[in-house]
């Protein structure tokens, strides 16, 4: 993975450079990076199958006011759903990812790998198999784990998840303003399958962002990632409940 000929500038232009999601990177972020060091590169966790093909690494950088910083990186074989999320993607080349957030790293491998080959078989031949969509999509969720919120520049990652909704729906302005106060979250998958839509395969996975705010208060965005749309690309919408969030979906699956 790493060249010990690469200088820690190069490392970091090569990295940044190859994966598609590093624009979304806090600015902060990338200034802090622009004073680095020198940096040490492992292999944190990997996945192999005939369907998926997934390594994760973990890049630190020493800065120069003598604190340290990590991204974690995301590499896949693009055979799976990252094909069609960033512009370019093709089926069978290796796409990469970068996040700051271990969090959002785990949220990610989770969208990837999350049922693959487990994820019972939806047809589209009558009242029965429509009725089976719908009782898997507004499903109860299970009991979730305790919340353990992280400190860890939230109110960017608020800003952040706001930023690639695509739906005209979702939180506004006020909700916004709001979460400009959240110093702390947590994200939970809530929900994740694969199903036909339309005569194809189409995945949904539901996460909740729960933001603890300044005045002691909560708060949560809905995010629902999909492949219900007419070319298989990869959409992002949010909204400001669970409710809302479900009944999107199940309008998703253009069942009346």
């Amino acid at each position: 993975m790493s060249d010990p000929y690469e200088t820690t500038e190069q490392h970091l232009e090569r990295l940044l450079r190859r994966a598609l999601n590093s624009i979304d990177l806090p600015d902060s972020t990338v200034e802090r990076l622009g004073t680095a060091l020198a940096h040490s590169s492992s292999l944190h966790s990997s996945h192999h199958s005939s369907v998926l093909q997934r390594e994760t690494y973990r890049h630190t950088y020493l800065l120069a006011d003598g604190t340290t910083l990590t991204l974690w990186e995301l590499v896949q074989d693009g055979r799976l759903s990252t094909a069609g999320r960033w512009p370019g993607t093709r089926p069978g080349l290796r796409h990469h990812e970068v996040y700051d957030d271990e969090a959002e790293l785990r949220v990610a491998v989770a969208r990837l790998s999350g049922g693959v080959g487990e994820a019972p078989e939806f047809g589209d031949d009558g009242p029965q198999a429509d009725l089976e969509i719908i009782t898997v999509l507004m499903a109860a969720p299970s009991v979730p784990l305790p919340r353990m919120y992280a400190p860890d520049n939230s109110a960017d990652h608020a800003r952040r998840v706001l930023r690639r909704a695509e739906n005209r729906d979702g939180p506004g302005e006020a909700t916004a303003q709001l979460l400009r106060n959240a110093f702390a979250h947590h994200i939970t998958q809530v929900f994740g399958q694969q199903c036909q839509v339309d005569g194809r395969e189409a995945g949904f996975t539901l996460y909740e962002h729960a933001f603890l705010l300044l005045d002691g208060s909560e708060t949560s965005l809905w995010e629902v990632e999909h492949t219900a749309t007419p070319d298989g690309r990869h959409m992002c919408e949010v909204y400001g409940d669970e409710e809302s969030a479900r009944g999107a979906m199940e309008n998703r699956t253009h069942i009346c």
